[in-house]
């Protein structure tokens, strides 16, 4: 299984010629190194409605002919637009035929910016649990911290655990921390910093303080991939 990050919450799991990509945000980040004509994949997962998360979940969906998985009311506004669409909610599972995705709690919020500057409600936020390849992976999403996270890591063996860390919209390091030890991830990865200023934030600190408490993490740059095969974390 290869894991590549494509910066802020995106990120991509490439297996045996199939892939899903996860809130594909490119043309608005910064610091991407991808662009979405870029991006070859089988479905796109949304972890929640907000523009950092979504931006470029239409036109790669297109581009690929690949269904958008993504809460109801989030599926059915992405429906609307002619995409395909694979609607469904906190606790279900689907199988994507190369990788089973588990929709969990998230605590955030979650609205929809149309053209006029409106927002619409755009379902609850939420993470998914992967298993693909004997790996089970968790997409926190966009979240604050809330103490089922501990039956999420206690229900769920992680391997590996991307969490936000940026803070200011999401969890800050302090947080984080509590929340890799409450998943009991084997490998950590933080996402969601340093694409904007109110997000910035010293992840390799982040990484020690992971490592002084007794869990690994890992930094990865926009662009920049891992490989892992079940049993190696």
């Amino acid at each position: 299984m290869e894991l590549i990050y494509h910066g802020h919450s995106c990120v991509q799991i490439v297996t045996d010629g199939k892939s899903l990509v996860i809130d594909p945000f490119l043309r608005g980040n910064p610091i991407a190194v991808t662009k979405p004509e870029d991006v070859q994949t089988d479905y796109v997962l949304l972890t929640h409605a907000h523009t950092d998360h979504i931006l470029d979940a239409a036109p790669i969906a297109k581009a690929n002919d690949a269904p958008i998985v993504a809460v109801v009311e989030l599926a059915d506004f992405m429906s609307g637009k002619g995409l395909k669409t694979i609607g469904m909610n906190l606790g279900g599972t689907v199988d994507l035929g190369f990788a089973k995705a588990k929709m969990v709690q998230a605590l955030h919020s979650s609205g929809i910016t149309l053209e006029d500057g409106s927002t619409v409600y755009g379902g609850v936020p939420v993470g998914y649990i992967i298993q693909v390849e004997g790996l089970t992976i968790l997409h926190a999403g966009d979240t604050s911290l809330f103490s089922d996270m501990k039956l999420i890591g206690d229900r769920h063996a992680i391997d590996i655990a991307l969490i936000p860390i940026g803070d200011h919209y999401t969890m800050g390091p302090d947080d984080a921390l509590q929340a890799a030890q409450w998943y009991g991830a084997k490998l950590v990865v933080p996402v969601h910093y340093n694409s904007f200023p109110p997000i910035r934030q010293d992840a390799e600190a982040f990484v020690a303080r992971l490592e002084a408490q007794g869990q690994r993490g890992k930094l990865l740059a926009p662009g920049e991939k891992i490989s892992v095969k079940a049993g190696e974390l």
